[in-house]
């Protein structure tokens, strides 16, 4: 089975990182994909940049045959507007569609796994879409097509030489505190270390928690969250068997002499762990949703409305995004 690639804002960057990702497939020795997107859209953008990527409307099914020679779109009932930039009018039906119906090839087995273009919120709030982000809809969908099956989204950046997850993620800085409780982390992180196991094949991962406060709180001298919250997550994830250890101070877990020590690190919030991550490795970095019934990778970026258009935007993180979605859905089924 192919991977199915939503077509994100199509004002952005996302629609010519697929044609330069297809464009590239043979140097990078990529995995099928089928675009789910408005081929009028597709075309009209390859023929702007001046790119010579044959567009073939198919099923997902016939998606592997017709991905040598063309790049293989899978056409939604929903047209997406042909102009780049924030400027240009929102198309949030087929954002949203894209989706939805790639996750419903996934559910059919028709696809084996998903990687999601960038999308901008703005406009699909604006049309009524009632969640934060794609993970959060994600989540969503799978409670929708996996009845009777948890689906609890944990976000994870993962690249060359660091893995990170936030436990908190899109939530103000004054609000993480409260939100920084025990059953959180311990959640978070027992599905890290299910995934690591299932999807990564790490027989025995490490986890790292790092501390919410400076120097992990100094012993309490700088605030208690530390001692209260951080300690007893750990106490109860080791006692279960889970091999993670911290509170560690964020200002040292990060550099390559501590990366040896462990698998993945748990940060406390957004900024502690995507800076540290993105850092390093930048174009390399892939955004993967853990705790759901099925693979979902993205790219680490964003719509970039500002270079949309003008075909200088770099497909690396698009590539490692289906790169490793083909890889966790090959290790997901054995």
């Amino acid at each position: 089975m192919a991977l199915a690639v939503t077509m994100g804002d199509p004002a952005g960057i996302g629609p010519e990182l697929m044609l330069a990702a297809w464009a590239a497939r043979k140097q990078h020795d990529l995995p099928a994909f089928y675009v789910l997107t408005d081929p009028a859209m597709m075309q009209a953008r390859a023929r702007s940049l001046g790119m010579n990527v044959p567009i073939s409307e198919c099923a997902p099914e016939a998606a592997s045959d017709s991905f040598d020679t063309a790049l293989p779109v899978f056409a939604l009932q929903n047209t997406a507007d042909h102009q780049t930039g924030a400027q240009a009018p929102a198309s949030p039906a087929a954002v949203v569609e894209a989706i939805e119906t790639a996750v419903t090839h996934i559910r059919d087995r028709r696809a084996s796994g998903v990687v999601t273009a960038p999308i901008t919120k703005k406009s699909l709030y604006e049309a009524g879409f009632a969640f934060p982000g794609h993970t959060e809809f994600l989540g969503a969908l799978s409670e929708r097509f996996w009845p009777g099956e948890a689906a609890e989204p944990v976000m994870m950046l993962s690249g060359p030489d660091l893995r990170t997850v936030p436990v908190t993620v899109h939530i103000p800085i004054a609000d993480i505190p409260a939100a920084w409780t025990v059953e959180r982390i311990c959640t978070v992180a027992r599905i890290t270390a299910r995934d690591l196991k299932q999807r990564f094949r790490i027989a025995s991962p490490r986890l790292a928690l790092a501390g919410l406060n400076p120097h992990a709180g100094e012993g309490g001298t700088i605030g208690m969250e530390d001692e209260t919250v951080s300690r007893k997550a750990v106490a109860i994830l080791r006692a279960e068997g889970i091999d993670i250890t911290g509170p560690h101070p964020g200002d040292t877990l990060f550099h390559p002499r501590a990366r040896k020590h462990y698998d993945t690190a748990l940060c406390a919030y957004h900024d502690q762990a995507l800076i540290p991550v993105k850092t390093i490795a930048f174009d390399e970095t892939v955004n993967v949703t853990l705790g759901l019934p099925f693979v979902r990778t993205s790219p680490d970026h964003g719509t970039a409305f500002d270079i949309a258009g003008k075909g200088i935007a770099r497909p690396d993180s698009l590539i490692a995004a289906i790169r490793l979605a083909d890889t966790l859905a090959r290790g997901a089924t054995g």
